[in-house]
């Protein structure tokens, strides 16, 4: 910017900002950045919709209600709807600030998608959207752009396809990889588990070493670098899928360190006890798949949104578990009977029968002989039926939505990987 003053002036609707020429240069809206670069009033008119050189004030006719909302999220980084504002309203505006889906809350996402659905727009891409004034950038302006945040638009980029394996087709490519790997190490996992597998392993023990630190390494480098591109690392760390990360990434080094320890070999130890159960956590890699899969994304937030209905399914369960148990338990072993039934000793010995009997599993290996029990046996298996359907309605009806919304997020972004190759 080669014009005007120090301060400049962002009067959006009537409402007045005031921030320095390096603020504005590094500023997060596309839009209010590009203000930097502008070495004439006719650049800068075709960003704003007219500008007082005295004053150096920039006047936007846009919604200023809006705009604070977007000014929330430039200082705290959460972007949310504003209260009694049609959703596609302030997604025009954010497009117009150069702001796009992915920045909004998850909870706004979801409230867009089903609006955009509703109308028929769900198969529009965010550059098929018509804007209030001239989004098309020219080749010169683009080098500008880049140019002016190369290095938050890079770290920014970076971030999308660490996290979002839909964002573009390199994310698409990385989370292949991963894919790749976790299959990999899935496998040694199964193998080491057969009963020949040790002596292959004597005879190729270095080839075996090879793959599972490949494994490893690529397990971990891609977690270092995603902590370094988040945003908020408590965040990070507190996130359930980077927590089972770090569970299923550690024991590999754990046992590392034990057999430098000279502990390797105790197979019979606690040490060994310990070994195995290291090893075993390495199943937890498959929870890495949900980034990567609608199937298990979908599942993932449906269990997060129906936990209430999940907590009703156990206490509906445990209840008449309890009762259930306690009553069998009186009737085929409590009573002054010749033949008393052994499989019915406890009350806990009871409860294994009767929760094999409401999911209507039924294995055979306990079952009730008197007709007081045969009776109850009956009642337990109806009963299990309906206690288990009520909360089940909910929870489908919770899927099938979730499936809905995660479906149309990944045809946005798959729209956009197509237009990025295009």
């Amino acid at each position: 910017m080669k014009f005007g003053k120090s301060i400049c002036v962002l009067n959006v609707g009537g409402t007045r900002y005031a921030f320095t020429r390096e603020v504005i240069r590094d500023f997060p809206l596309r839009r209010v950045s590009r203000l930097h670069a502008c070495a004439t009033e006719k650049e800068v008119l075709e960003l704003c919709d007219d500008y007082d050189r005295d004053r150096n004030e920039f006047f936007f006719d846009r919604h200023a209600q809006a705009f604070v909302f977007i000014m929330l999220y430039v200082r705290s980084g959460k972007l949310r709807f504003v209260p009694g504002v049609c959703e596609l309203s302030f997604y025009t505006e954010m497009l117009y600030w150069g702001l796009e889906t992915a920045h909004l809350d998850f909870c706004c996402q979801k409230r867009l998608d089903e609006r955009m659905s509703d109308i028929g727009m769900d198969s529009l891409s965010e550059g098929d959207i018509i804007l209030s004034g001239d989004e098309c950038l020219t080749p010169e302006e683009t080098v500008q752009q880049i140019a002016l945040t190369g290095r938050a638009k890079w770290l920014e980029r970076m971030r999308k396809t660490f996290e979002d394996p839909n964002s573009s087709l390199a994310a698409q490519l990385l989370a292949s990889v991963s894919v790749i790997f976790v299959i990999v190490s899935m496998i040694m996992l199964c193998a080491s588990t057969l009963p020949d597998w040790d002596t292959a392993k004597k005879t190729t023990v270095e080839e075996h070493r090879i793959v599972e630190a490949v494994c490893i390494g690529w397990f971990t480098a891609e977690c270092i670098v995603r902590f370094l591109l988040a945003r908020d690392k408590c965040n990070f760390i507190r996130h359930p899928l980077n927590i089972i990360d770090a569970i299923a990434i550690t024991p590999y080094y754990v046992t590392m360190a034990m057999a430098g320890a000279g502990m390797p070999g105790a197979g019979l130890g606690v040490a060994g006890v310990i070994l195995r159960v290291l090893r075993m956590m390495r199943v937890f890699w498959l929870m890495k798949l949900a980034r990567h899969f609608l199937g298990l994304q979908t599942l993932g937030l449906t269990l997060r949104r129906c936990y209430r209905e999940m907590v009703m399914l156990m206490v509906f369960v445990f209840v008449a578990m309890a009762i259930y148990s306690a009553l069998a338990q009186l009737l085929e072993h409590g009573l002054d009977l010749d033949s008393k039934n052994q499989d019915f000793a406890s009350i806990p010995a009871a409860a294994w029968w009767v929760i094999i009997s409401m999911t209507t599993v039924g294995y055979g290996d306990v079952y009730p002989v008197t007709t007081g029990g045969r009776v109850l046996g009956g009642m337990c298996v109806v009963s299990g039926i309906v206690l288990l359907a009520l909360p089940i309605t909910f929870i489908y009806h919770s899927f099938v939505q979730c499936y809905h919304e995660l479906k149309l997020r990944s045809a946005r972004y798959a729209r956009n990987v197509t237009s990025e190759i295009l």
